[in-house]
């Protein structure tokens, strides 16, 4: 069983991953200025929550967009032993076809491996985060690219944090588009108008892959994931084929499955993978032997 861990800017995420099930899995806010022994702290903590603890770990496989959470887990799993994996566009098991591969977030193509071995290709991934990103998937299993808006829990912190008198309001769908008080506007724009937005940019981008793929818009499979995903706001999207908030947990645990050599599950055919991860996880505890 690995320590799955997926670092945000707002939140991180982590689990307990055998394989591509999570056990279980914990969020917590994230804090830049955290130390090894305060991150070590937080995540022994949740581990308990739920029965576990560091010594049921046998690695850690790690996402992270922020480079000093990066550093800090590092020296966690040197102090602890335990063989660190940390995700990116060197040891993935897929082409990523982008003019600058490196500039792709850790999340983003762990959330491509996901979708292609869970859901299969051509696929879209909605991860709803402190940015809302869209990430498209080929029918290789190749990352080709996406889009990133301002995530909407963004966008109603701005709106109170920049405005005299607006209000944090709760991110619910109101019964009708026209507001008849602050709150019930406020939602409105929020709310309705954020699912517009991801209706209508999902709407293009699927457009566009099916042409460049050469398939039916509706051969293309369509997964949310994130923080929000799962919330009241986004009940009823059209043209959703699953909701899986820990798709990035599992894309974490399939990543490790794949460094560690561990054989594909018989008659899974889906993708023709190119590329290795395989040699990408080190023992961070050898290193000054």
């Amino acid at each position: 069983m690995i320590l799955a861990l997926d670092v945000g800017n707002t939140n991180f995420s982590l689990g307990l991953v055998s394989g591509d099930a999570v056990i279980a899995s914990r969020r917590a806010t994230t804090r830049g200025s955290m130390t090894a022994d305060e991150l070590e702290a937080a995540i022994d903590s949740l581990l308990h929550l739920d029965g576990a603890s560091f010594s049921d770990i046998t690695g850690i496989s790690l996402s992270s967009v922020v480079p000093a959470v990066t550093a800090v887990t590092t020296q966690m799993a040197e102090r602890r032993g335990l063989p660190l994996l940390v995700a990116g566009v060197a040891n993935m098991p897929m082409p990523v076809r982008v003019p600058r591969p490196g500039e792709v977030g850790a999340d983003r193509l762990v959330n491509t491996l996901a979708v292609a071995r869970l859901y299969g290709t051509p696929a879209v991934v909605v991860d709803f985060g402190t940015a809302t990103t869209f990430d498209c998937v080929a029918r290789d299993g190749a990352y080709v690219g996406g889009a990133i808006a301002p995530g909407l829990a963004l966008g109603v912190e701005a709106l109170s944090s920049r405005t005299a008198r607006l209000p944090r309001i709760e991110l619910r769908e109101p019964a009708t588009a026209i507001g008849t008080d602050t709150v019930s506007a406020m939602q409105s724009g929020v709310v309705i108008g954020y699912r517009s937005l991801t209706l209508g940019l999902l709407d293009r981008i699927k457009d566009e892959l099916a042409r460049t793929e050469k398939v039916d818009r509706e051969g293309i499979q369509v997964v949310l994931t994130g923080g929000l995903a799962a919330g009241p706001w986004s009940a009823g999207l059209p043209g959703i084929d699953a909701v899986d908030v820990d798709l990035t947990l599992k894309g974490l645990g399939i990543l490790w499955a794949v460094a560690s050599g561990v054989p594909e599950t018989p008659g899974e055919d889906r993708v023709a993978w190119t590329g290795s991860a395989a040699g990408s996880m080190h023992l961070i505890h050898e290193k000054g032997r």
